[in-house]
């Protein structure tokens, strides 16, 4: 089903050391609006959406995989020169107690990520506007995470993921009104 390339879907570039901007970024991945949970959403639901949107539902689900690659990259890459008092004046002591500098899903507040972060209602209008939601959330939270940081290379990666959630959310929208029409289609058997 999936063809892995060993290349980031936009390269991901830090021009410092900041475990601090790395504890933000964990919002996106292990947070309940985060990569993880859109990819895990979006792959479920396409089981019980009709066919002419499970493509889309994969191909969105496939690429929250591929920003939540890009999103372990830029937490590694914030914090694999940082010393153990650089994590603990971050507040990433606890983690670090727990994980060391390795990735563990959980959000900027340390809290794990549960299942219950996947919503799948199994009506197709109400899980697109679900995805909907989803997307505006992660797009407004990048857009905060570009806020909260001064690192240009970084804002880059980050202004990249801001602008495919938009996407998927206009491609969410486009997927609501097929499914409307076709429900307003009168049939005969």
């Amino acid at each position: 089903m999936w063809v892995y390339e060993k290349k980031l879907q936009y390269p991901v570039r830090v021009s410092k050391c900041d475990p601090h901007m790395a504890k933000l970024l964990m919002e996106q991945y292990g947070g309940a609006d985060g990569e993880l949970a859109a990819a895990l959403r979006y792959l479920n639901q396409r089981y019980t959406i009709p066919d002419k949107i499970i493509g889309l539902l994969n191909d969105i689900g496939t690429e929250e995989f591929a920003h939540l690659e890009m999103i372990a990259t830029m937490i590694y890459k914030l914090t694999k020169d940082a010393t153990v008092e650089q994590l603990e004046k971050a507040g990433l002591d606890a983690h670090y107690v727990n994980h060391d500098k390795a990735l563990f899903y959980n959000n900027a507040a340390g809290v794990p990520f549960t299942a219950t972060y996947i919503q799948a209602k199994g009506d197709p209008i109400a899980d697109l506007y679900e995805d909907i939601a989803a997307e505006e959330k992660a797009r407004a939270t990048y857009q905060w995470l570009i806020d909260l940081t001064d690192d240009v290379d970084l804002q880059d990666s980050l202004k990249f993921l801001r602008e495919r959630e938009i996407v998927h959310s206009l491609r969410f929208r486009e997927a609501v009104e097929i499914l409307k029409d076709d429900r307003e289609t009168k049939k005969i058997f």
